[in-house]
């Protein structure tokens, strides 16, 4: 058995739609962005899918709530260490 193209971490699209939200592209580099996601992914637990429409129509609100903030939360806390490590480095 393989891992069909389609199958994907649900997160990885709430990470990606609050990034693009918060404009943090703007802040850091491509290499620093790459960093940022895997920082922010590592925090989060898988939630693999096939199909995004299935989980935005069948996920009930308070879990997508919850998903929102565990993200929030995850993007907040790379923040804060890229923060960290760019004033070690200065």
């Amino acid at each position: 058995m393989r891992l069909h193209d389609d199958i994907h971490n649900y997160y990885e699209k709430i990470v990606i739609e609050e990034i693009i939200k918060r404009q943090l592209e703007k802040s850091y580099n491509e290499d620093v962005m790459a960093d940022f996601c895997c920082t922010v992914l590592n925090q989060l637990p898988a939630r693999y899918i096939r199909y995004d429409v299935d989980m935005e129509f069948y996920l009930p609100q308070v879990e997508r709530i919850q998903m929102q903030e565990r993200v929030n939360t995850a993007i907040d806390v790379a923040i804060s260490q890229i923060a960290k490590k760019k004033n070690l480095d200065d």
